[in-house]
């Protein structure tokens, strides 16, 4: 047995030199005994094994590699009020990994996979696939455009209906859909993607998914921008902007899953066998496989800049419309920062980088303000903030407790149309985004809004317009 297969059925990395040693005294041993069916028996209860004479050392190695190093858990800053306690509880779970360094968690925060969306950890010498996340690189964008304020100022379908069209025929909406206008491109399609097994073979369906939006909470959508002042380079006032937020697609996906996968058979049992905390198995930077999805994650992230840079493109053709400037921001990433005397990786899951002069975007609903952001490089936040408004209740709870007709109304009181969306993406899900940004005032300095006005999102359940 090679050290590969060994990993396959369980044994601890720090482990694989003390089985190959086990393995030959076996060879050696007039017991003649199959390691292929011994190892595996050590792994799920090694204790019975402390006294046999061949697989003991193994068995010992597999103890205290699943006992926690002995550090206390490190503690975390939390802004915001009225936090959820189950996420709480999950970055609780984060902070008591012992490749966990500093921790902080936003005021967006509820539960994720792992660690919770609003979660920023840094961890020595790993990474968290489900610390970044399955939507590797999920981002935000707006660009500012030339369009005249007047044409969605009082939203009127008739005088609208270029606009309607470009979002509708400028992406596509869908968990697995692909282009229907076929496939696009980006120079990021002419990259190594054969820089790891998994993206290799996620390439083709990369490329028929460029410029496409995906499902659940992610958007695309025409508004308006008020801008303070000239941060921007160009000057304060009034302005038509387009708004997208969406990630790496199945790629992404795809990436998460398999070496989560790998991270989890890796795991102390204490971490793989706890249904409560087996998301957050981590990858050893050391190792080939954390080498690999470190290159793959990076590789999602600039596909992720691309599919907007794509819907973008697409959208502001069909419009008729030119770009002014242009923000944008990725959260569900991991960033190598060097934060007192250590370089440390940094995931932030659902939150927004807020380094000091870092832009970014943080969205509130699909019927209220969008702010557009300066980081003030606040350490004890780890240079984050929150990625959006947060969820309040679940999408199952939103589907039992509301009805389009309430949000119908809601919507057109608002001047908001939307052309597609679901019950469970309604205003009434998410925090108060008002409440949120004040709770951060010292993470992030307002440069501006967004007021949704048309709004493109996935869902067939989204009342009809004439």
């Amino acid at each position: 047995m090679n050290a590969k297969k060994l990993l396959q059925i369980g044994v601890h990395p720090d482990c694989i030199k003390v089985a190959i040693q086990c393995i030959q005294v076996a060879a050696q041993s007039e017991k003649k005994e199959n390691p292929k069916k011994v190892i595996p028996l050590i792994v799920q209860a090694p204790q019975t094994f402390l006294a046999d004479p061949i697989w003991q050392p193994l068995a010992e190695a597999m103890i205290r590699s699943e006992q926690v190093d002995g550090r206390e858990p490190i503690g975390y800053l939390t802004w915001g009020q009225d936090l959820d306690r189950a996420a709480l509880q999950q970055m609780e779970h984060a902070c008591q990994l012992p490749v966990s360094r500093a921790a902080a968690l936003m005021p967006d925060a509820h539960v994720g996979y792992g660690l919770p969306i609003g979660g920023v950890l840094a961890c020595e010498n790993a990474v968290i696939p489900y610390g970044v996340g399955v939507d590797i690189a999920c981002r935000v964008k707006i660009t500012i455009t030339d369009l005249p304020v007047i044409q969605i100022e009082e939203n009127d379908p008739q005088h609208c209906r270029t606009l309607d069209r470009a979002l509708e025929r400028g992406t596509v909406f869908g968990t697995g859909r692909n282009h229907s206008s076929g496939p696009q491109y980006h120079e990021v399609l002419d990259e190594d993607w054969g820089i790891t097994a998994v993206t290799r073979r996620m390439r083709d369906r990369a490329v028929q998914q460029l410029g496409t939006s995906g499902s659940g909470n992610h958007f695309v959508e025409w508004g308006i921008v008020e801008l303070r002042d000239g941060s921007l380079r160009i000057p304060a006032g009034r302005y038509v902007g387009l708004l997208s937020h969406s990630g790496s697609r199945g790629a992404g996906a795809e990436v998460c899953r398999h070496y989560t996968t790998i991270a989890r058979q890796r795991a102390p049992a204490s971490i793989r066998k706890d249904p409560q905390k087996c998301h957050l198995a981590w990858l050893d930077m050391n190792s080939e496989e954390g080498q690999e999805y470190w290159a793959a994650m990076n590789l999602m992230g600039r596909y992720a800049a691309a599919n907007h840079a794509v819907i973008h493109q697409n959208v502001l053709r069909l419009a008729g419309a030119e770009a002014l400037a242009t923000v944008e921001n990725h959260h569900n990433f991991a960033w190598l920062e060097r934060h007192g005397d250590h370089d440390l990786y940094v995931h932030r899951k659902g939150a927004t980088p807020a380094g000091r002069g870092d832009l970014g975007i943080i969205p509130g609903n699909m019927a209220d303000l969008c702010y557009l952001v300066r980081g003030k490089g606040e350490s004890r936040s780890l240079n984050s903030a929150s990625h959006g408004a947060g969820r309040r209740m679940s999408r199952s709870q939103a589907k039992q407790q509301f009805r389009w007709q309430q949000w119908s109304d809601y919507l057109r009181e608002r001047r908001v149309r939307l052309l597609a969306g679901g019950i469970d993406e309604v205003p009434g899900v998410y925090k108060d985004i008002r409440e949120v940004m004040a709770s951060q005032a010292d993470l992030v300095e307002t440069l501006g809004t967004f007021m949704p006005r048309i709004v493109m999102m996935c869902g067939d359940d989204s009342p009809a317009e004439d």
